[in-house]
Formats: structure tokens, C-alpha cells, sequence
């Protein structure tokens, strides 16, 4: 990867565990970073189950399985270009909130969605 080490998807409880971060998903979000020219600050990526309870994700959450991150975001511009990045690359499952966009490529859920939160 060009713009991301494994670490910045580490779970805060547990150190090295970016690595169970699927390398294809990876890969599109490299891209789409390589697209917009925003920096992506990761800030949730891989979570194990007891973080994700600790959080509030849902019990099927795509970060549990290394398919999902959080991009800090609070500029409507950016958000745009990120969106439109993410969606060039073939990620085209997108939640948006105030603070961050989520966006995950987890194939056991509905394809071609953007939500709010």
C-alpha cells in the first residue's frame, strides 16, 4: 500500500491486528485515496468483538471481518471527493455521518447503498 500502514487499522485493544484487514478491500481504498489527493486518517478499521461491543457496532459488523473502515470527515467538499473516489474504485456500500464517512466491501450485505447516520 501506498498510503496506509496495517497499523492505522489496528484495533485499539489489540496491536497488530490491521493485518486481518482484507488485502483486496485494502487495495480499493489505497486507490481511492490515490484518486482524491485527501489524506484518509482510519479511524476505525479492524475491530475485534469485544471493541466492537465496547463501541456500539452492530453484532455483524464488517469491521469484525477486516472489511470496513472509518475516514475522519467533517467538510462537505471532502466528503464528496471521497465518496465519489470510493465509489470509482468499486466500494459501494457507504455510511455518512457528521465526523467521519464508513465504508466497507463485505459481500454477505446489500451492494449499491449509501446511508446516514
Amino acid at each position: 500500500m501506498k498510503y496506509f500502514k496495517l497499523s492505522e487499522f489496528d484495533s485499539p485493544d489489540l496491536v497488530g491486528s490491521g493485518e486481518a484487514m482484507d488485502r483486496d478491500f485494502l487495495s480499493r481504498l489505497d486507490q481511492a485515496r490515490s484518486l482524491c489527493d485527501i489524506a484518509f486518517k482510519i479511524t476505525s478499521g479492524y475491530r475485534t468483538e469485544d471493541h466492537n461491543r465496547k463501541v456500539g457496532g452492530v453484532s455483524n459488523s464488517s469491521h469484525t471481518k477486516g472489511l470496513a473502515a472509518d475516514i475522519a470527515c467533517t467538510n462537505s467538499s471532502a466528503r464528496h471527493i471521497i465518496v465519489t473516489a470510493l465509489l470509482k474504485v468499486g466500494l459501494n456500500r457507504i455510511g455518512i455521518a457528521d465526523t467521519f464517512i464508513h465504508v466497507d466491501r463485505d459481500p454477505s450485505k446489500v451492494a449499491n447503498v449509501i446511508w446516514t447516520y
